[in-house]
């Protein structure tokens, strides 16, 4: 019932899909100018950016690890 934004970010950011154990959120944005997949801390902090390609990145899922 409570929702926060997490991004804080006047991007669009879209498509979450959380990691399996809750503490990542990868997602999609458009913040650098082109759609592209960012994964952050579950709280919001540390956005990283993985992908950087010409054409635009969506539907990011994470996927269970070995660890």
């Amino acid at each position: 019932t409570d929702v926060t934004n997490l991004t804080q970010n006047a991007s669009i950011d879209s498509q979450p899909a959380f990691s399996p154990d809750g503490r990542k959120i990868a997602f999609r944005s458009n913040r650098n100018g082109n759609r592209e997949i960012y994964i952050m801390n579950a709280d919001g902090s540390e956005p990283t950016r993985l992908t950087m390609n010409a054409a635009p990145d969506d539907s990011p899922t994470v996927a269970r690890g070995s660890n």
